[in-house]
């Protein structure tokens, strides 16, 4: 039985006839889960895991470059934009936009490394990638996505959750809270940190917003102990850990009866989940049991705080049934304001971390016959201007370019997905999508309708109205679906 079934098993147990009279749509509408859509009810507290005959993907791993990485440097190749590189951009590109820092008339970049064509697509890829290049075959390029957002926060917020605001639910917790999880014994939602810091949007990134607590992300680590306060303190045993739980459960059940919050059932819940967790985690997180040609694939070391621990990691409880599954790796801020912050300097640290364990994880998922149903969501929260940054009017020490909202580049696989091919095209210099434009909202609509659910009737009502991923906005990419 899920750690679902369980909480919404304890509210019937608990409700009393008025309460289940005046509240149940709850019951009516988990039981309502069972059709095609796979969504959840407004104001459901927990149902079962659902399978919908029509989802290509059952699991979501989501990699995010926090901090944007450069399309220009990597994906989208633009060889005009060389022969403009040092010329001052044209009026036409500066006139009624804003950007994060550039002010005055900056200079054209072009692109500071080589590309050629790899796979049997012939997809242009750089110089940077050598790993990527064997698996270009077997991914999506989206070319020509966009977002309003400009400045980190609010763009990874938007990314996430649908909104530049603080207060959403997350995109994970969205899922488990319409799909439930096929783990008892592991969260449905998983979230793994990796890079110089944490994510400019924090930790509502993976927060559950308005919705149950019980659907927000839990981070592992992947040094010391997998998740904080998860061990028992010296000389408390485990039954002992287990007589706690059962008294403070029964205070739990009296205080629901009392006054019906469907938070305290999540509460205990969670106190079973953390219970089973202790026995699971350290299992799951195990990555010294992988076999010695796994580790060098990915390029791991078992310990050590890394992407490639965590893109291993995530393929572990991907195999254990985790719903979904989201890596950060904070670092690719590349205005060229220091070394850090350089194409040639930080950029390119960020590349080699990722290059070879994203590749090993979509080549380790295709061997054990995981991609079919597993679907992987690699890139940043907007990318980044063809023009040189000049903050303050004047051109920065190192190479390095601006936030840019209206064209960035991200990659799909598995779940579905139209793999070996590319999706939307950028102008000359990659400034403008000009085919194939995908917007935020469109990407979440359409990673919801892989997993079987229809992103309009995903609904939670809060403050007098029903919300949702991807507010009133939205439509799915058929075109990308395979």
């Amino acid at each position: 039985m899920s750690l679902l079934h369980e909480v919404f098993d304890q509210e019937s147990k608990y409700l009393t006839r008025r309460h289940f009279l005046r509240n149940g749509s709850l019951g009516l509408g988990a039981a309502a889960l069972s059709g095609l859509l796979g969504c959840a009810p407004s104001e459901s507290i927990g149902v079962a895991p659902q399978v919908n005959p029509k989802a290509k993907a059952k699991t979501v791993i989501f990699l995010h470059m926090a901090g944007a990485p450069s399309q220009l440097e990597l994906f989208d190749y633009k060889p005009l934009l060389q022969k403009l590189d040092g010329k001052a951009c044209p009026p036409s590109l500066l006139e009624g936009k804003r950007f994060a820092f550039i002010r005055g008339v900056p200079d054209m970049l072009g692109p500071q490394f080589s590309f050629s064509q790899h796979g049997e697509t012939g997809t242009w890829l750089s110089e940077l990638l050598p790993n990527f290049r064997e698996v270009v075959d077997d991914v999506l390029l989206t070319k020509a996505l966009y977002t309003e957002e400009f400045n980190h926060g609010p763009a990874q917020l938007f990314m996430h959750t649908g909104s530049a605001r603080l207060g959403r639910p997350s995109f994970g917790s969205w899922v488990t809270y319409g799909l439930g999880s096929e783990n008892a014994n592991l969260p449905g939602f998983i979230v793994l940190v990796s890079g110089q810091s944490a994510p400019s949007g924090g930790k509502s990134l993976w927060g559950s917003g308005f919705l149950p607590s019980m659907y927000q992300g839990v981070e592992f680590r992947s040094q010391g102990d997998p998740v904080l306060y998860l061990s028992n303190p010296d000389e408390v045993s485990r039954n002992i850990r287990r007589d706690a739980i059962n008294a403070i459960n029964k205070i739990n059940e009296s205080a629901y009866q009392e006054v019906n919050d469907p938070e305290i059932l999540t509460r205990m819940a969670q106190y079973e989940m953390a219970f089973k967790m202790q026995m699971t985690v350290p299992e799951a997180t195990n990555l010294s049991e992988e076999p010695d040609y796994i580790h060098e694939m990915y390029g791991t070391a078992p310990g050590e705080i890394s992407f490639a621990n965590n893109c291993l990691l995530a393929r572990r409880l991907a195999e254990r049934g985790v719903r979904f599954i989201q890596l950060y790796h904070r670092g690719w801020d590349s205005h060229g304001s220091n070394d850090f912050e350089s194409l040639h300097g930080g950029f390119l640290k960020r590349v080699k971390e990722v290059d070879q364990p994203m590749t090993a994880l979509v080549k380790d998922l295709k061997q054990r016959g995981m991609l079919e149903d597993t679907l992987v969501v690699w890139g940043g929260e907007f990318g980044r201007t063809p023009m040189q940054e000049n903050r303050g009017g004047i051109s920065n020490k190192f190479k390095g370019r601006d936030h840019h909202g209206a064209a960035f580049t991200m990659w799909m696989t598995g779940g579905g997905m139209k793999t070996g091919t590319t999706y939307g095209e950028t102008d000359e210099i990659g400034y403008d999508g000009i085919s194939g434009r995908m917007h935020v909202h469109d990407l979440q609509a359409t990673l919801l309708h892989q997993l079987g659910i229809d992103h309009e009737k995903l609904t939670y009502q809060f403050q007098g109205r029903d919300f949702r991923l991807t507010d009133v906005h939205g439509h799915v990419v058929k075109d990308i679906l395979g």
